[in-house]
């Protein structure tokens, strides 16, 4: 879990320049983060496991989580310096410049979790040791597991074996070989890989064909994926290219507005 702050600009400011932001926010995210936003407010129950702390900036964090009504797991309740940080700038064209820390300097040890009441798992890759014991403490249990491809990241082998359904990125490249081959090797039953404004890639249960994208005025792409994801986990009932649908036009809802908060207002 991050502190994004977001400012919307003419564009990313050049070297020893400073600009006037139009527009500025801040939120908690990461890419389980805003999937456990967008499943909250479509309606479902969501909780977050992540690596949040007692540094005074992380009040600002679960005071978000609570508005957007997100439970949180603190897996390193005792540490005490800042969350990432992430600082983005969204140009009026709609892109982003994003300069960010990851979790590689908070990665915790497995722990136990209960899992009793939960419908489905969302795994992102940031937390793998952890991601890889959920997985299959998941799997054990008929729980699906949903993984957040965005891109390859050490170890993601252990868990995306465990996968029932992986939603890639035009930007996940594993190690030995192209996205979709080498996800079918691994047996995983569903797979689709998003890219942008073309057509979505899917292969449901070995099946391939590809899904369109409705097109749709973009001020800001940032948090589509991860919006994507948690849709998808919401509507998922079994059929997959509907839940892809669904998903598709939520995340294509988010592209509308500045943020990651305000098309909530918008889809409420």
């Amino acid at each position: 879990m991050t502190l994004d702050c977001i400012y919307q600009a003419q564009r990313p400011p050049q070297a020893n320049e400073k600009l006037v932001a139009q527009a500025a926010i801040m939120a908690a995210g990461g890419p389980a983060t805003n999937a456990a936003v967008a499943f909250a407010t479509m309606g479902g129950q969501a909780t977050v496991m992540a690596a949040v702390g007692q540094h005074p900036v992380t009040a600002l964090l679960r005071e978000d989580m609570d508005q957007v009504g997100v439970s949180v797991v603190d897996l390193a309740p005792r540490r005490q310096e800042p969350p990432p940080i992430s600082s983005i700038v969204v140009s009026l064209s709609g892109d982003r410049a994003v300069i960010s820390r990851n979790a590689v300097g908070l990665q915790v040890e497995p722990q136990l979790a209960d899992l009793s009441s939960i419908d489905v798992v969302l795994l992102d890759g940031h937390q793998m040791a952890l991601s890889q014991q959920i997985a299959a403490a998941a799997q054990q249990a008929g729980i699906p597991v949903v993984v957040d491809a965005g891109s390859w990241k050490p170890g993601f082998e252990s868990i995306l074996a465990l996968a029932k359904v992986v939603i890639a990125s035009a930007n996940f490249q594993p190690p030995n070989g192209t996205a979709l081959p080498y996800l079918q090797r691994l047996g995983i039953p569903y797979i689709a890989i998003t890219r942008g404004e073309r057509p979505i890639v899917v292969s449901d249960q070995g099946t391939v064909s590809e899904l369109p994208i409705s097109a749709t005025t973009v001020v800001d792409t940032l948090g589509a994926g991860d919006i994507f994801h948690g849709a998808f986990c919401y509507g998922w009932q079994g059929n997959f290219v509907a839940a892809l649908n669904k998903a598709s036009q939520v995340a294509s809802l988010s592209c509308q507005y500045f943020g990651t908060r305000a098309w909530i207002a918008e889809y409420c």
